[in-house]
């Protein structure tokens, strides 16, 4: 085999051309320390100039000033020319030398923020068009293309690595070009994906029928996401597991969350902690939630977020013990000091973030620092988050299944309608909102029974929707007295709601549907219990 030095390059001359600024000023010092002759594009150079970095302007390299607003700098025969060119081609080097044009030996380049801008809540067509990269693509690709003779980076992450390489070898190993040239591909690849589904899924052109929402399916499906973690296991010991993020998520979720305590997250927690911050969103007033198995077990709202905690926590306070929090405000002392009390156990704790009195409460009490997690969402959360980009995925043996994320409606109410004799009165449709808020975050067939924004008893994930009001109605006890109760599908039969007015419950909220709706209603007529028909179902398998 050949000696690693047979295929070193040394970096003679750079083209720099960057969105993103980062690590920019130090890769372009140290390639400058080293003799590189610096080639850069607009703003890129004008941050080079700023930090006393010479570099010569790609327009006056070719002789062309960049034209349309900038849409045109970098596409140029004398730019790809000095990329493409093969060293060991006699034919093409003395092409370059009749153009005047020196080799290319290394290509820096990112594009611009597509994803990001497509992200953000608001953005026009118009907008993201803008952010579509066209000079930023060919050059990576030209230099991929060409990585025998070129180096090609595409991200900061990368620039220490290059620097690297020329502090041990003097130039970088056709392993390192190599390597660089597949995360190339990879990375253009990708922003082409992104650019279609986008374009697919806009419904911003309403003349489109394929720019609406009903046909953003395409018959190819290209998924990228990036490992974030290999984890210990998956939901068992004997399977392998890691988390993959989508690269251009934004906004609070568990992929852009910082952990600030604690182990890494199991494959398990991740599921519960996405459920719990799926469900404290819900939510304007302080609330809190306690997740188990991927089940809210218990969820209230209070007037602070010390009160809601600790209604969330006695909702079912032998299923709490271990369980996932999450939290719709920044967690302070009064809270903590809730959590951290004796005999009670928290695994996880998910937040907008964590006072520093608070955060020392939960790291430093003895039977809680070595086992608590705090996952840190760095910014607020409610009803007015972004709501989840792309669309739901679930993978089933031999293909893949995809949705449209569940979302809740702002105000539950608001296109209810009441079905029985008995409207339900103020204090009913506030634990009715409240109720059905949490029933979408519970297993199918799912019942909640809630009272004052608490709840007090929860069935899940039966075959039978009655087995589901029964098991419920004996996590309540006395508390079902006066308590509503959400289902988030219709019931088949009346026995449901009869069951649930044995056990007190005086309003009910169900999306309707049944062929025995009027059987239903009957019922809860006889028993005096409002009911209101929400016409949305919010199964959960």
């Amino acid at each position: 085999m050949p000696d690693a030095t047979d295929t070193l390059i040394p970096i003679r001359r750079a083209l720099l051309s960057v969105s993103d600024k980062r690590g920019l000023v130090e890769l372009a010092r140290g390639l400058s320390e080293r003799g590189v002759a610096l080639l850069a594009s607009g703003g890129t150079r004008s941050a080079l100039l700023d930090a006393g970095i010479s570099a010569e302007e790609v327009s006056d390299f070719t002789g062309s000033p960049e034209i349309l607003g900038g849409r045109v700098k970098t596409l140029h025969p004398k730019v790809h020319a000095g990329i493409l060119a093969r060293r060991d081609v006699p034919e093409d080097l003395d092409a370059l030398t009749s153009l005047g044009v020196p080799p290319v030996d290394l290509v820096v380049v990112n594009l611009y923020p597509f994803e990001q801008t497509v992200a953000k809540p608001g953005v026009t067509l118009a907008e993201a068009i803008e952010k579509i990269d066209i000079g930023g693509p060919s050059l990576i690709r030209a230099a991929a293309k060409n990585h025998a003779f070129v180096t090609v980076l595409t991200d900061p992450d990368q620039y220490p690595g290059l620097l690297e390489q020329l502090e041990r070898h003097g130039g970088t190993t056709l392993a390192f070009r190599r390597g660089k040239a597949l995360e190339a591909f990879r990375k253009t690849g990708h922003y082409d994906r992104a650019i279609l589904s986008y374009l697919i899924g806009s419904d911003s052109n309403s003349d489109s029928e394929q720019a609406g929402r009903p046909e953003s399916f395409p018959d190819e499906l290209s998924l990228r996401f990036e490992r974030r973690t290999v984890l210990r296991y998956g939901e068992n010991p004997h399977q392998r597991a890691a988390f993959y993020i989508n690269p251009g998520t934004s906004g609070p979720n568990l992929a852009t969350a910082r952990i600030r305590h604690g182990k890494e997250l199991s494959y398990n927690n991740i599921l519960d902690l996405d459920s719990a911050l799926r469900l404290i969103r819900s939510f304007d007033r302080p609330a809190s939630c306690v997740l188990k198995h991927n089940n809210p077990c218990g969820a209230a709202v209070g007037t602070t977020l010390a009160e809601a905690f600790e209604r969330a926590y006695d909702g079912d306070p032998v299923s709490a013990f271990g369980g996932i929090v999450g939290l719709n405000r920044v967690v302070d002392l009064a809270t903590a000091e809730r959590m951290v009390t004796p005999g009670r156990f928290i695994e996880c704790i998910v937040a907008p973030g964590f006072e520093p009195d608070a955060f020392e409460a939960l790291t430093t009490r003895p039977s809680w620092k070595n086992s608590v997690r705090l996952l840190d969402l760095g910014a607020p959360i409610g009803p007015g988050s972004p709501p989840p980009v792309g669309m739901d995925l679930r993978r089933v043996e031999g293909g893949l299944l995809v949705q449209d994320w569940d979302t809740m409606q702002a105000d539950p109410l608001a296109e209810g309608r009441v079905v029985t004799k008995r409207p339900p009165n103020d204090r009913e449709l506030a634990d009715l909102s409240f109720a059905w808020k949490v029933c979408q975050a519970v297993k199918s067939n799912a019942i909640v029974f809630a009272a004052e924004g608490q709840v007090v008893g929860v069935g899940a994930g039966q075959m039978s929707r009655l087995d589901s009001v029964e098991i419920a109605s004996r996590k309540a006890g006395p508390r079902a007295a006066g308590a509503v109760l959400a289902s988030d599908a219709f019931f088949p039969f009346r026995d449901g709601p009869d069951a649930a007015a044995a056990a007190g419950i005086t309003a009910i909220i169900q999306p309707g549907g049944s062929r025995r709706d009027e059987e239903v209603i009957a019922a809860c007529d006889e028993h005096g219990i409002a009911m209101v028909f929400t016409g949305r179902r919010h199964f959960r398998h």
